[in-house]
């Protein structure tokens, strides 16, 4: 293939895998479809509104990355949430197969009191997220820069702590891979990825042609983190050169990389959607960390997992007119059927 810049379909869908479904974002809104414990499948749509509708200035490259991606985070997570609720339990269980503790929450406070556990669990989350890749590495560095002589790492410590950071978040998403229920996750991971790549290569969403797609997709959050991650090791690195001084100081240097952290991920988000649009050298450089990383973050879907991928984005890529068409065509097989 010729090293030119060659444009690729672009089909403007992402989503999410959730737990036993997959929520997906297109020209035509949203929605989320989960296998339900009866083998049913249950397609909701959903609302997403972001600011950068409202604000054209919002959606300039550099400015739309972290709003994008923290709306993407908030809406994704809510939709976890609601997966998890569709999913868990069986209408039909009776209350003696629930613990005291659940029945006794249920009894007082009900939902509210699962929004507040929800809430409290996304703020421990963000602290664990936080010490194990901000605070960990940069204390291991320092712990590794006292025993040698002169602080020999001083210039390199930028390049020290971000090859940690890659080698914890490796090693951690191996660790949450090996469990039962995150695998089935990454199944349907790797399901949304073949279906958006069915509809890019202009194929009719069918169990067949989505089974022979590529697990592997370019635009996936897996690889942002990635370019994320190789991007903070440069601008750090910059910033020691240019201020070394601001190294010395720990709680200093943390402040430095957070408020640092817009500006990366503004550019990594930028370099995501030209991976996703263009297939030549450059793209492909930029994307293969991402690319290897999803051998562990998505795994080769069966059947019922592909089914619900194609239930979640076609809405999603369907005018609502259509849309309305196929649910009367629908409605009038059914009547014939009885």
């Amino acid at each position: 293939m010729s090293d030119k810049k060659e444009k690729i379909k672009y089909s403007g869908v992402g989503g999410e895998a959730l737990i036993e479904g997959i929520m997906m974002k297109g020209p035509y809104g949203a929605a989320m479809a989960c296998r339900l414990p009866d083998g049913t499948i249950d397609v909701t749509p959903k609302v997403f509104k972001s600011v950068t509708e409202k604000h054209k200035i919002l959606r300039a490259p550099f400015i739309r990355g972290p709003i994008n991606f923290v709306e993407q985070m908030i809406f994704g997570y809510k939709c976890m949430m609601e997966s998890a609720e569709k999913t868990a339990f069986d209408d039909d269980a009776s209350e003696e197969e629930m613990s005291k503790l659940d029945k006794w929450l249920s009894d007082h406070f009900g939902p509210k009191m699962m929004a507040v556990i929800g809430a409290v669990a996304m703020v421990l989350g963000f602290g664990l997220a936080f010490l194990i890749f901000f605070y960990l590495p940069t204390l291991a560095t320092d712990l590794i820069n006292k025993y040698l002589a002169d602080g020999a790492l001083v210039r390199t410590r930028p390049l020290i702590e971000g090859v940690m950071r890659m080698i914890i978040f490796v090693l951690y998403m191996f660790g949450v891979s090996q469990m039962k229920d995150i695998k089935r996750v990454f199944k349907y991971h790797g399901a949304e990825h073949k279906s958006i790549f069915c509809i890019e290569h202009g194929l009719d969403l069918t169990v067949e042609n989505i089974r022979k797609q590529k697990r592997f997709h370019p635009r996936c959050g897996t690889s942002f983190i990635f370019i994320t991650i190789i991007l903070s090791i440069v601008v750090s690195s910059l910033v020691v050169v240019i201020a070394p001084q601001v190294r010395e100081v720990r709680w200093l240097w943390i402040a430095v990389k957070i408020l640092l952290l817009p500006i990366i991920m503004s550019i990594g988000y930028e370099c995501i959607r030209i991976a996703g649009r263009y297939d030549n050298v450059f793209t492909r450089i930029l994307s293969a960390p991402g690319l290897l990383m999803q051998r562990i973050t998505t795994k080769e879907p069966e059947d019922d997992i592909i089914e619900v991928a194609i239930a979640a984005i076609k809405p999603v890529i369907t005018p609502p007119a259509e849309q309305k068409t196929e649910e009367k065509l629908e409605e009038d097989n059914n009547d014939e059927a009885e």
